[in-house]
């Protein structure tokens, strides 16, 4: 999602190709034997195989609002410790060893973290939409998603606002469209 949210902002159109994780393309483990999505095949041969790096690539290419940022430091606590929280959470029938409620607790911390910057500031990284915002988004619908009546009972009335400001926002609309065979630059 978050790749595909920086290649349409970049204006750089893409072939998606579905995956069935119960059989995988041949191609897609001959490019990429992690067997992970998304894969990105640039024209000249390189493989980027993870979604912030291709971020980063995408950003490289064309930024015309200036989404680039240097502090990360959001993003790699979001990539970090917040997706095992997430994951622990999320899928507890895979983790029977682990506690599901604590992953929760341990995850809205860092709901908590982010309502603190938008308190000060539109966006995560401040005034403008950045890879900040685009990176951490997907994460944070997944975990409201596990149970949406408990994520709105959280007193993050900022978050709360961002997180449903983005979700109907053009980019992610856009993106979400099930019936796209391909990423177009994102319309004016």
């Amino acid at each position: 999602m978050r790749a595909r949210m920086a290649l349409s902002y970049a204006g750089i159109e893409a072939d998606i190709i579905e995956v069935d994780f119960k059989d995988k393309p041949k191609h897609m483990l001959e490019v990429s034997p992690k067997g992970t999505v998304p894969v990105l095949c640039l024209k000249d041969g390189t493989i980027i195989d993870e979604s912030l790096d291709i971020m980063q690539w995408a950003l490289t290419q064309n930024d015309p609002d200036n989404w680039a940022y240097d502090d990360l430091s959001l993003v790699e606590e979001n990539d970090g410790p917040f997706k095992k929280a997430l994951d622990l959470y999320k899928y507890p029938e895979r983790y029977p060893e682990e506690d599901a409620t604590s992953a929760r607790i341990d995850g809205e911390m860092f709901l908590f973290k982010l309502e603190g910057h938008l308190q000060h500031q539109d966006y995560l990284s401040g005034d403008h939409l950045s890879i900040v915002d685009v990176a951490v988004f997907p994460f944070i619908r997944q975990f409201a998603h596990v149970d949406k009546d408990w994520f709105y009972s959280l007193e993050l009335p900022c978050l709360h606002a961002w997180f449903k400001a983005f979700g109907e926002g053009k980019l992610y609309t856009q993106i979400m469209e099930k019936e796209l065979a391909h990423i177009p630059p994102l319309a004016a």
